[in-house]
């Protein structure tokens, strides 16, 4: 064979494998990883608000959520979205849910941790819707999420959650004990209207309290982002063990629509390391400690701030300024 005719055979050989290659490169890729921060709450006898975190493009795009009630599906949720109501529920009964996002190439993540929730039980015949939430106050929380608050409803029995509508699409729920919010996964320099209204265990409904208008901050809102959407309670304290010196934070969760179940240390204004629970994440108070090295006498600066359930990054702690061997 003469070198010309082998040279191009080489050549077709090598421009095949490499198309092959690109298909597996292209078939090889992750699918989406498992969502985390999954929380349901029951919503009335009959109902249960399922959440979780938007799961970051790792792997492939997410086209949609799926979710299940133990091994079967119960409803398929945009990829654009991350929470959903599931009715229809037994009153009175545990509910088992898990969330399985699905690719746009087709293909399915695997499960979220199993999260439990009991609905209340019906109870005697009830047509009284409560009161709808009164003084509601809301005000923009930077560019991507804004602060919601308001009064507690009344009901002849118990208020089971409230439900936050923007415009007239419901978009997230709450606890009945929890007259506050922060709704995230807005967009910047955007105006909005949210009401809230009050739902009892028998699914009553009250009507709207007043409207809340606000306009989000525009994008350039300043790279510490808002206090609404900070860790709170922000605590360091440099510790001692066996000749090393340790950096030991406390602080407590931002209070928004998820759970938080990321973080990001930063120290001496670098990013130092990348705090992610896999488990159950706390939502009360944190608690993290990292290792500064075995020299006393040097100086840190430290804070913290979270990964949104959207994805976004939350703003800022407080900054702390620690010394090795010292107390603060």
């Amino acid at each position: 064979m003469s070198p010309r005719r082998l040279l191009a055979l080489c050549g077709a050989v090598l421009l095949a494998a490499s198309c092959r290659w690109g298909g597996q490169d292209d078939a090889s890729g992750e699918p989406p990883g498992a969502p985390t921060g999954v929380t349901a709450e029951a919503g009335s006898a009959t109902s249960a608000h399922v959440m979780w975190n938007a799961v970051a493009a790792t792997g492939a795009k997410v086209n949609r959520y799926e979710i299940y009630r133990g091994t079967t599906k119960v409803r398929d949720v945009p990829g654009s979205e991350h929470m959903v109501d599931i009715t229809g529920l037994r009153p009175a009964s545990t509910h088992v849910f898990t969330v399985r996002a699905r690719g746009t190439d087709g293909r399915l993540g695997p499960p979220s941790r199993a999260v439990r929730t009991t609905t209340p039980g019906a109870g005697p015949a009830d047509d009284s819707p409560p009161t709808p939430p009164a003084a509601p106050h809301g005000r923009p929380a930077g560019s991507r999420a804004a602060q919601l608050s308001w009064s507690a409803s009344a009901d002849d029995r118990d208020v089971v959650s409230y439900d936050i509508h923007q415009g007239g699409k419901k978009i997230h729920s709450v606890g009945g004990d929890q007259t506050s919010t922060v709704v995230t996964g807005l967009r910047p320099g955007t105006r909005y209207a949210f009401t809230v209204r009050a739902r009892d265990a028998a699914g009553n409904v009250s009507p709207p309290g007043a409207t809340v208008r606000l306009t989000t901050a525009g994008s350039a809102s300043g790279a510490d982002g808002p206090a609404a959407t900070a860790p709170t309670a922000f605590r360091a304290v440099s510790q001692e063990s066996g000749g090393a010196h340790y950096l030991a934070l406390t602080w407590t969760p931002p209070r928004v629509d998820g759970v938080i179940t990321e973080y990001e240390l930063r120290l001496d204004g670098r990013t130092a390391t990348s705090l992610v629970y896999g488990g159950d994440a706390p939502r009360d108070r944190a608690a993290y400690r990292f290792y500064l090295g075995r020299e006393a006498g040097i100086t840190h600066r430290v804070r913290i701030r979270a990964v949104l359930p959207d994805g976004t990054w939350g703003g800022f702690s407080a900054e702390r300024t620690v010394t090795t061997g010292g107390r603060r």
